[in-house]
């Protein structure tokens, strides 16, 4: 049989133009000689849709384009994830199915089994699981057709399990010669490995193909990295699509050769997320430029390259807002980041405005010493100035604050996390580095002293991070130990870390839940970000410390 992968780039209910973009592909895939093509979970919808499946509206949007679909098919199979009506009541009203088009007319439909309620994931929210799947005979062939997390419960590869049922090897028991999965699968760090050894693993173990056609492109905070995948009966890799765009793989599963996977280092899968999830983010929500503040700092300026990358420097403006505070050397290192991206630059400095805010308070703060209300008072100035900006030029704000700040609180609410998109909010500082670093692999991007010298939010003279933070090394394997891992604070001092220190950075953590609650969507690029795959009570008082 020969395969066609469409990793498709869909648009959460744009029904017609994810559907125009389904057939495209298939016209493709027959030109190709492909006996069967298979689309993405929810394809037709786009994936997460969340609680617009509660729109009727939506959902018989749908079925009309599956239909329409249907009658564009000729002998060449289609795969398809759509939104399926689940007329057996009492139960959801709708489930995550997959329907097998074929000459015209609907062949069969798969509703999914396991429905993940976990991180990002809420589908028990919305979908009525599948009570059993059966095999499929298409074109003289038995095939097992599953469903994302349908493949991710294989007693053999997980430790633990979140399911009692094993789609794909109760599919093969049942006589199923070839496992297709469509998935909507959102990446993060090692999450394309962990896919590529299940995969195998469940292939070794079935003795079947193992079929792996996966979404790409970002839908808020979630991206999608494509890398669709086929493996033989035997474990073999005979086909991969590329990570981080549109492709159309096309494989004979009866001849089909052992392949090397794709190997790129971290860094690498890393910006092309970042830069995906930022360009996706944009243009479906209907903007075409962006806008960033510009500090001289290693944050913004990883910030801006993304958004160049993303956006093109024409469609890219940087922000200097310096106030009596910012040295030279930042001056220089914004100026010269944006010469070096080409994007348009312009200087519009705080102090008078941050002076006529201060003379206007004088009475009623006399006798009270500056402190942190100052600082935040100039870091709110910029947002102003930034977001009136945005609003002039219909530009989207890009805030550059990072996962190490955001996790303890070191940002000003309605200043540096004013904007529409949080860039890098799931990104630690001790990355943001390598990026960095990486980015100037081959030339200097970034200024050299940008990366190089002591970070510092310039509020106060002679400010530096590390007045108010621990190290960033030591910050962020705490934050991942806590955030990511679940660890206890007891666990983590056992681990070597001292106990002043993690108390301190655990209850700063606990405490800036109300920050993050307010901040703008962030990049999922880890295993557990903050936001909505951490939801943790803002009015609350358990304390772990």
């Amino acid at each position: 049989m020969k395969l066609a992968l469409a990793q498709l780039n869909t648009t959460v209910g744009d029904v017609a133009g994810n559907q125009a973009k389904i057939l495209a592909a298939y016209q493709r895939a027959v030109a190709a000689g492909a006996d069967l093509v298979l689309c993405p979970e929810l394809a037709l919808t786009g994936y997460p849709p969340r609680d617009l499946v509660l729109r009727r509206s939506l959902v018989q949007q749908n079925l009309a384009a599956l239909e329409r679909l249907a009658a564009a098919t000729g002998k060449t199979g289609l795969l398809v994830g759509f939104v399926g009506d689940n007329t057996d009541l009492p139960g959801r009203n709708v489930s995550n199915a997959a329907a097998l088009l074929q000459n015209g007319r609907i062949l069969t439909a798969r509703a999914k089994t396991l429905l993940p309620t976990y991180d990002v994931f809420d589908e028990d929210r919305y979908f009525e699981p599948a009570e059993k799947n059966e095999p499929v005979e298409f074109n003289g062939q038995r095939i097992g057709i599953t469903i994302c997390e349908d493949i991710w419960n294989d007693e053999d590869f997980w430790p633990v399990r979140r399911y009692e049922h094993n789609p794909p090897v109760e599919l093969a028991e049942a006589g199923a010669r070839i496992l297709l999965n469509i998935s909507a699968s959102p990446w993060h760090l090692g999450k394309d490995t962990t896919r590529r050894s299940m995969l195998q693993s469940l292939a070794q173990k079935t003795k079947c193909p193992v079929v792996f056609c996966n979404q790409v492109g970002g839908n808020d905070e979630l991206v999608f990295d494509g890398g669709s995948m086929v493996f033989d009966a035997a474990g073999a890799l005979i086909a991969e699509g590329k990570h981080f765009e549109e492709d159309l793989v096309v494989v004979e599963l009866a001849d089909g050769s052992a392949i090397s996977p794709a190997a790129p280092c971290d860094e690498e899968l890393l910006f092309k997320a970042l830069t995906l999830g930022l360009r996706d983010y944009l243009t479906k929500c209907g903007f075409k430029s962006a806008v960033i503040g510009l500090s001289g700092g290693i944050d913004s300026a990883l910030v801006a390259v993304l958004a160049e990358a993303a956006l093109g420097k024409e469609n890219v403006r940087g922000v200097s807002l310096p106030s009596q505070y910012s040295s030279q050397g930042s001056l220089d290192d914004a100026r010269k980041l944006a010469e070096n991206l080409g994007i348009q630059y312009d200087v519009i400095p705080i102090q008078p405005p941050f002076l006529a805010v201060k003379e206007q308070l004088r009475g009623v703060f006399a006798g009270r010493a500056e402190d942190t209300t100052e600082e935040n008072i100039q870091a709110r100035l910029r947002g102003v100035i930034l977001m009136g900006l945005s609003n002039k030029f219909g530009s989207l704000l890009l805030t550059t604050g990072n996962k190490s700040e955001l996790a303890v609180g070191y940002c000003t609410l309605y200043g540096d996390m004013c904007g529409g998109l949080a860039v890098i909010s799931d990104v630690p500082k001790m990355m943001v580095y390598r990026l960095a670093k990486w980015i100037n692999r081959e030339r200097e991007i970034i200024p050299a002293d940008t990366i190089t010298k002591p970070p510092s939010a310039e509020l106060r003279p002679d400010q530096k991070d590390q007045d108010s933070l621990p190290p960033y090394e030591v910050l962020d394997a705490i934050l991942e130990a806590y955030v990511v891992d679940c660890k206890s604070p007891a666990d983590i001092i056992k681990a070597g870390f001292s106990e002043a220190g993690v108390k301190r950075v655990v209850k700063l953590i606990d405490g800036a839940e109300y920050k993050r609650r307010q901040a703008a969507p962030g990049l999922k690029v880890t295993s557990k970000a903050f936001g909505v795959g951490r939801r943790i009570p803002v009015a609350q008082r358990y304390r772990e410390v």
